[in-house]
C-alpha cells in the first residue's frame, strides 16, 4: 500500500493566498520528511477552494526541493491546456526527476476557465478524448503531427522525448480523474488508471474499478494491467488521539473554507449547479476517510483497499487550515499510521 499527501492550497477565511500556498509547499516537503510515498498537486482557476492555477508548475518546485518521493498532480485541466504544452512539461519533469513525476488528467467543469483560455465549452463536452489522444501520442511516439479539427499542425519531432530518462521507465505514468461511467470508459480503453474522488466511497469505487476492469478486458488490455493497475483513492485524512477530536478539526474549519471556494465557481455558460452544504459534506468525508486516531486511520485506509482493491492513496491533509497543525498531521501519518499498513 502507498499513501501520499493530497495538497489543494486551500485559501481559508481570513488567510492570504500565500499564505495558503507556503501551507502547500511545506506540505509537500513533510511529506517527504515523514517517509510517505507521494504528493498530489490540485490544479484551480480564480476561486480560493484553491490557489495553484498549475499544478505541474508547482509539481516542478517540488520535485526541485525532495530527492526521494513521487509528484504528482491531480489533476491538470486538459480543456484548457494545450495537450502538446502538457506533454512537454510532462516530459521535461519525468526526465530531470529521474522518473519521479506522474501526469493526472482531467475534464475539470464547465466554468468561466473555457473561456479565460480560448478553448470553449466543445472543449469540454466534446473534444476531452481527442486531446487526451494527442497528449499520449507526444509522450509515447518519437515524433508526431496533429490529427486535424482542434489540433491541426504538420510533423515536428518530440524533445525532450521521455524515454531518455536515465531510468527503466520510458515516461511518465499518466492517470485520469474518474467521475462518470464515460470517463471510466476512457481510461480503461487507454490502459490508464483512475484518479477516484474524494466525495465517493468505498461501494461506489469498487463499482468503478469493476467497470474500469470490464472495459479494459473488452478492448484487449493484458492481464497483467488489468488487474495491477495503479488507481488511486483521494480521501481526506485528521489524525488526532481521540476521533472526536479529530472530527471537530475539520468540522471547525473546512466548512468556511468549502463555503467560499465552491461558491466561486462561476460557470461557462450560466447554467445552475447543485452547490454542496459545507457542513453536510464535511461531515460525509469525515464518515468516509481516515479521520480519528492513528489505529483507526490505518483501519480505514485497510478497509477501503481490501473493498476496492485501490492500494494507492492521495489524503487531503491541510484541513486544519493551520501549517503547524498540517504538518503535525503529515508527520504522525507517516509515524504511526504506515507503519501499521506495512
Amino acid at each position: 500500500m502507498r499513501v501520499g499527501t493530497f495538497v489543494l492550497a486551500a485559501q481559508f477565511p481570513g488567510q492570504g493566498q500565500g499564505e495558503a500556498l507556503h501551507r502547500a509547499v511545506r506540505s509537500a516537503e513533510v511529506t517527504e520528511e515523514a517517509g510517505l510515498d507521494s504528493v498530489w498537486l490540485a490544479e484551480h482557476h480564480f476561486v480560493p477552494y484553491g490557489t495553484c492555477p498549475s499544478a505541474i508548475t508547482l509539481a516542478a518546485l517540488v520535485l526541485g526541493r525532495t530527492r526521494r518521493v513521487r509528484v504528482g498532480t491531480a489533476v491538470s485541466v486538459l480543456p484548457t491546456t494545450h495537450p502538446v504544452a502538457l506533454g512537454e512539461q510532462a516530459a521535461l519533469l519525468h526526465v530531470t526527476s529521474g522518473g519521479r513525476f506522474t501526469l493526472g488528467v482531467g475534464r475539470g467543469g464547465p466554468w468561466v476557465d473555457l473561456e479565460v483560455f480560448g478553448a470553449g465549452l466543445e472543449a469540454y463536452e466534446r473534444k476531452y478524448p481527442e486531446s487526451l489522444d494527442l497528449l499520449l501520442r507526444w509522450l509515447r511516439e518519437p515524433a508526431v503531427a496533429g490529427p486535424g479539427g482542434r489540433y491541426d499542425f504538420r510533423e515536428v519531432p518530440v524533445v525532450p522525448r521521455p524515454s531518455e530518462c536515465l531510468t527503466e521507465t520510458a515516461g511518465p505514468e499518466v492517470l485520469v480523474a474518474c467521475t462518470s461511467p464515460a470517463s471510466v470508459r476512457a481510461a480503461a480503453e487507454r490502459g490508464l488508471p483512475m484518479l477516484l474522488g474524494m466525495h465517493v466511497g468505498d461501494e461506489e469505487k469498487a463499482e468503478m474499478v469493476a467497470l474500469w476492469r470490464q472495459h479494459a478486458r473488452a478492448v484487449g488490455r493484458p492481464a497483467a494491467e488489468v488487474l495491477g493497475a495503479g488507481h488511486v483513492s483521494a480521501g481526506v485524512c485528521q489524525i488526532a488521539d481521540r476521533r472526536t477530536d479529530a472530527a471537530e478539526t475539520l468540522l471547525k474549519a473546512m466548512p468556511g473554507w468549502l463555503k467560499q471556494g465552491l461558491d466561486a465557481h462561476v460557470t461557462v455558460d450560466g447554467r445552475e449547479r447543485r452547490k454542496r452544504d459545507p457542513l453536510a459534506y464535511t461531515e460525509l468525508l469525515c464518515g468516509l476517510h481516515p479521520v480519528g486516531t492513528p489505529r483507526l486511520c490505518a483501519d480505514r485506509l485497510a478497509a477501503t483497499s481490501e473493498r476496492t482493491g485501490v492500494s494507492r492513496f492521495a489524503l487531503l491533509v491541510e484541513g486544519s487550515g493551520d501549517l503547524a497543525t498540517t504538518e503535525e498531521n503529515v508527520r504522525r501519518l507517516g509515524a504511526e499510521v504506515l507503519p501499521q499498513l506495512t
